[in-house]
């Protein structure tokens, strides 16, 4: 089987060779007094625990270790019904005088087809040249310093990295998931399937239950499913425990580094390519079959912990 690109994250996020980053690290601000869940009518929903299942038999990405499917003991928790919103986020931001990794060094990525100006047509990733550097794009100015880039706040939260994530979910008084709870959420009790309402494939036509592309990636997206970039985040029919995207729509940090087990060759040149990257899951509103097919439950990359797009969010459990 061919192995499929990707076409969704610049996996090395602001460490590439071809990106000059426009502000040092700093430390992360921490004003975190008491959780935020005690006063904000968030809805969650219950996941039951026991045994759970991560991972397929049936991999599509062979590299990036989807197979083989294991069985996993989890406690039960609860997750956010949704991902994070920009409403939400921004009352954390109010509350901390939190400042992004996107803020602090200036720029983050943005698909090109989004970008707002000629003049924020930077450097671009090798092998994904979709992928611009923007001056000024962050969570506020989702494709940088215009109208046309304003955040919707019933839509997931972007150009956040997994620090940014992190101190959210510090201030709400969760944690991210582990990738082996996330898997287990979003197959929402229909044990192995692919997809979180089963396993139908979307197509381009006639089955859209999520926010994915439509047409030729990444020349033209029809926008069958209405969205062009991102959907609220409580759109589309929510899976069996009540969980709205979990695939399509936003890629989601985990908890966990992205690791390979696989000892031969073409492994070992992927997990040194991707060491010290963090898992993301569930795939974006730029995922299509064709091309890297990553809106699948056992579907995972990886990336840098600074790195920032236009089309990766999060949730947080409890």
């Amino acid at each position: 089987m061919p192995e499929k690109k990707n076409c969704c994250t610049p996996a090395t996020g602001r460490s590439l060779d071809t990106i000059e980053t426009s502000a040092p690290p700093v430390g992360l601000q921490n004003k975190v007094d008491s959780p935020a869940i005690d006063t904000l009518n968030i809805p969650v929903v219950p996941i039951p625990g026991g045994e759970a299942l991560q991972g397929t038999n049936q991999p599509m990405t062979p590299l990036d270790e989807e197979s083989p499917c294991k069985t996993k003991q989890l406690h039960s928790f609860r997750m956010m019904q949704c991902a994070v919103t920009n409403e939400l986020f921004e009352a954390f931001v109010n509350d901390t005088d939190y400042v992004t990794d996107a803020e602090r060094f200036g720029w983050s990525f943005v698909f090109q087809p989004q970008s707002s100006s000629a003049d924020n047509k930077q450097e671009y990733v090798a092998g994904s040249p979709w992928w611009r550097k923007v001056t000024g794009a962050n969570w506020r100015q989702v494709n940088g310093p215009s109208k046309e880039g304003t955040a919707h706040p019933d839509h997931p939260v972007v150009h956040v990295s997994w620090s940014d994530a992190n101190a959210f979910a510090k201030w709400i008084g969760g944690r991210l998931p582990s990738e082996s709870e996330w898997e287990h959420a979003a197959r929402g009790g229909l044990g192995d399937v692919p997809f979180p309402w089963g396993t139908q494939e979307p197509d381009d036509a006639s089955f859209q239950p999520c926010n994915i592309w439509q047409g030729t990636f990444p020349e033209r997206n029809t926008c069958a499913d209405g969205f062009s970039a991102t959907a609220p985040a409580e759109s589309f029919t929510p899976n069996g425990y009540g969980l709205y995207n979990m695939c399509g729509n936003v890629w989601e940090w985990t908890s966990g580094r992205f690791k390979i087990e696989s000892r031969n060759k073409a492994a070992r040149r992927h997990a040194k390519q991707m060491k010290g990257t963090k898992i993301l899951k569930g795939g974006s509103f730029l995922c299509h079959k064709s091309y890297c097919f990553r809106y699948r439950i056992a579907a995972r990359t990886g990336t840098t912990p600074d790195s920032t797009t236009a089309h990766q969010g999060f949730r947080v459990v409890f």
